[in-house]
């Protein structure tokens, strides 16, 4: 049984992320290495990252003060991240772009880049995934599940999947929003992506309280909601738009 929790909940942490690779970037091959250089990209990121807070861990101060801090700069560098990611996305699309010129082939369309900013997306909540819940389910093999004090509502296996669950939809929409964001030059696009990271990172101090998950939980599925409500309708907007000026060319 426990073989089964545990495959149970990798599935839970990468289900969807699993079927939007089976569904729509395993079809094209571009998709998929981007999807995979975009993984790694994130995974380098979270480990310099780990690395540099390695110095300051484990935070002794029973104050709430210290965590603020780490995950506020944790999101501000992934950011940071996000925007180098981009630029060199874009390097790719000129690149691209200036092949199809010189072989007399149509440029990348609009929905190409949208899927290109959507395996990017997925890259890096696989990433997140494999760093922040993965690693951690081995002992949920085992012949018991565990539980923490602080949360004896839900196992702690549990709790991380759906953390994770929440958090790789998340990034992978997120990268939607933002590469339209910088593409456009919209404003809204480029402040909400790290304004709803960071409330979700936020959001998971809340399991610190004593049994903070029961409403912890709740609330990262509300952010993570929001963002694909967001998602859906700035792709809308996107391809409408997209539509008008062929209509008015």
């Amino acid at each position: 049984m426990t073989v089964a929790a545990g495959i149970g909940y990798a599935l839970i942490a990468l289900g969807p992320a699993l079927s939007i690779f089976v569904s729509v970037i395993a079809r094209k091959p571009f998709l998929v290495l981007t999807v995979l250089s975009s993984t790694l990209f994130w995974l380098v990121s979270l480990i310099v990252l780990s690395g540099a807070w390695r110095w300051f861990l484990p935070v002794k101060s029973t104050a709430s003060w210290p965590y603020v801090v780490l995950l506020v700069t944790s999101v501000g560098f992934q950011e940071v991240v996000r925007l180098v990611f981009w630029k060199l996305y874009k390097k790719l699309e000129e690149m691209l772009d200036a092949f199809a010129d010189r072989t007399s082939k149509p440029r990348l369309f609009l929905t190409d880049k949208l899927l290109i900013a959507l395996a990017g997306g997925l890259g890096h909540g696989v990433a997140h995934a494999i760093f922040f819940c993965l690693s951690l389910l081995t002992p949920a093999f085992g012949r018991a599940t565990y539980y923490v004090e602080r949360c004896s509502n839900m196992p702690f296996f549990l709790i991380s999947a759906i953390i994770s669950l929440g958090f790789s939809i998340i990034h992978t929409f997120s990268m939607v929003i933002a590469f339209n964001g910088y593409a456009e030059g919209r404003k809204s696009d480029q402040i909400f992506v790290p304004v709803i990271h960071i409330i979700a990172a936020i959001m998971t101090l809340i399991n610190l309280v004593p049994s903070g998950c029961v409403v912890g939980v709740p609330l990262l599925g509300f952010s993570t909601a929001v963002t694909l409500q967001y998602c859906w309708v700035m792709v809308l907007r996107r391809l409408r738009d997209n539509h008008g000026r062929q209509t008015n060319n």
